[in-house]
């Protein structure tokens, strides 16, 4: 096949991808001899899906209507809490989607970075993540549809402080790309994305499924990422920007109003069934990744419905046990850390309403209790965070990895 699909009418299965035969010449000298030696490639051609239809297996359909209720469920107990666990819950998906990039961090590097520390270059990355994923679930949300450079501007969000990469930061790869094989040349990749000029009707197409509101939502969310991460419109960051479509896809859909719940976590205790979940959507058969995405999004929720818990228990619990002074420092600043876990000196002050020496005797009191812990190690420019919640978040991604384990 060396076009697009038909789209005119709806298949019986999911297209496969086609393939054609392009040129190749590499740009940079490297790698071995057959790498310099290849003078053409065999790249993909994704189907045009913006007016395909797919029915799932019927096993497939209840677990994904099961797995959007229990979604629903967890954003309602986080309703009226939503700014602090809006924010737990983004940063544990972006996270959670960094580490199946392989790019990990320590929860201290993590929260020094999210204080504008870039010493630690994954933990920088993370932070971008949580960034892009913000920005695409909230633009996506209050304009009720996708847009073309919504995205562009997610995947600037994310790629803005990569040094090796800010030159191609929103903007659609001109490039071709490949996944797996050789570093220098396309030679025996696991996949070859469409070439370039193909990229940009691919991307208006797909962004027309994403606004279609007669396609189930798990079998939407799951297709159009799986379509995204074929296409691989970027250079890199394709699969942090492809998982933050599904989160985006929830809240358009109404599913979820008030929070992301973290299923990357889920796909990264399976990530090698993941990536062949991948390899069969190409091959026309997306059920594999949309029971997939069912299952990781359901124990998401389950197990996010007890961070949330914990999450909404930790005022009262630091109040009952610390007993401030109404209108004191250490009042203030335990709402303050519940949904800003991680200040620098500055903003602890100015959040506390307080003289500096009343600020640092209640930063001491917290500290003692250990509610709240010193990151950087100097004297000067001093950052906290709030360890409890620094915890859950490692704590909430085990706890949904063990459930997608069992």
């Amino acid at each position: 096949m060396n076009d697009f699909e038909d789209s005119s009418t709806p298949p019986l299965s999911w297209p496969a991808h086609g393939i054609e035969t392009v040129p190749w010449h590499q740009q940079v000298r490297g790698g071995t001899r057959a790498d310099r030696m290849m003078s053409s490639v065999d790249a993909t051609i994704p189907p045009l899906i913006s007016s395909l239809d797919y029915t799932p297996p019927l096993a497939t359909i209840i677990a994904s209507e099961d797995a959007l209720l229990a979604v629903a469920q967890t954003d309602t107990d986080a309703q009226g809490h939503s700014a602090a666990l809006s924010r737990f819950m983004i940063r544990t998906e972006s996270v959670a989607s960094s580490k199946i990039e392989r790019i990990s961090a320590s929860a201290v590097d993590y929260a020094k970075a999210l204080s504008g520390n870039r010493s630690n270059a994954s933990a920088t990355s993370m932070v971008a993540a949580s960034s892009a994923l913000h920005g695409l679930v909230t633009t996506t949300g209050e304009n009720g549809r996708f847009a073309l450079d919504d995205l562009l501007t997610a995947h600037h969000a994310l790629m803005q402080d990569d040094p090796h990469e800010v030159a191609y930061a929103g903007r659609i790869r001109d490039m071709q790309n490949w996944i797996g094989g050789s570093d220098h040349s396309p030679r025996d990749a696991l996949h070859v994305p469409p070439a370039p000029e193909r990229v940009q009707a691919l991307l208006e197409d797909l962004i027309d499924y994403l606004n279609r509101d007669d396609v189930p939502v798990m079998v939407q969310a799951a297709i159009a990422h799986a379509q995204f991460e074929s296409i691989h419109a970027f250079t890199d960051g394709n699969g942090r920007i492809g998982r933050a479509l599904v989160s985006a896809t929830l809240r358009r859909r109404g599913v979820t109003r008030h929070t992301v719940v973290p299923i990357a976590s889920g796909l990264l205790a399976k990530r090698d069934d993941y990536f062949a979940a991948l390899g069969e959507y190409r091959r026309g058969k997306p059920a594999p990744l949309i029971e997939l995405f069912a299952r990781s999004a359901h124990a998401a929720a389950v197990c996010s419905r007890d961070s949330i818990a914990r999450i909404k228990a930790l005022p009262d619990e630091w109040n009952t046990e610390l007993h401030p002074r109404a209108g004191s420092a250490v009042a203030s600043l335990i709402p303050a850390f519940y949904d800003h876990p991680v200040m620098a000196s500055a903003e602890i002050e100015q959040r506390s309403g307080a003289s500096e020496q009343q600020t640092y005797k209640a930063i001491t009191q917290l500290a003692n209790a250990g509610f709240i812990q010193e990151i950087t190690g100097r004297k000067r420019d001093r950052v906290w965070v709030a360890a409890e919640l620094l915890a859950e978040l490692d704590d909430l991604d085990r706890r949904i990895q063990t459930e997608m384990n069992r």
